[in-house]
């Protein structure tokens, strides 16, 4: 018991006349005041990248929404053109202008839909390796 006893005596003299001087508490403090100041700086700058992410998005959004305005507003003042109207009519209720002739084709029949798709296609060989150096280096 009494090997305890001195045992926990000198520790405790030890940790009061070596560890819990004025010098090491000051360090310790200095470490710990700058271990908060380096968590805290890092939370705020993580805080402001994730901020100025936010306020980039907002801003691409704004012009692309500007964007689509403008796209519309050209849209309408086409479609209140005289152009476009005449178009329409054309369209949509078979108008014409003075001196025009509309024509009426029949609609295609199969041979002509089918006239230009040429479903032969012809198989080309890729020459060797070797061959196109040949070709390449001396014209062979």
């Amino acid at each position: 018991m009494s090997k305890i006893k001195t045992s926990a005596r000198r520790f405790l003299f030890k940790l009061k006349h070596e560890y819990l001087i004025a010098d090491n508490i000051i360090l310790f403090a200095a470490v710990a005041l700058s271990a908060l100041f380096t968590f805290y700086s890092v939370t705020a700058m993580s805080r402001n990248w994730e901020l100025a992410n936010r306020v980039t998005t907002a801003d691409r959004n704004r012009t692309l929404l500007k964007l689509e305005v403008e796209t519309m507003e050209l849209e309408n003042e086409y479609y209140k053109s005289k152009e476009y109207q005449e178009l329409a009519a054309r369209h949509f209720q078979n108008k014409k202008l003075e001196g025009e002739n509309m024509v009426y084709l029949p609609s295609n029949s199969d041979y002509a839909k089918n006239k230009h798709n040429n479903n032969t296609t012809v198989a080309q060989q890729t020459p060797s390796n070797f061959a196109q150096w040949m070709r390449f280096l001396f014209g062979i």
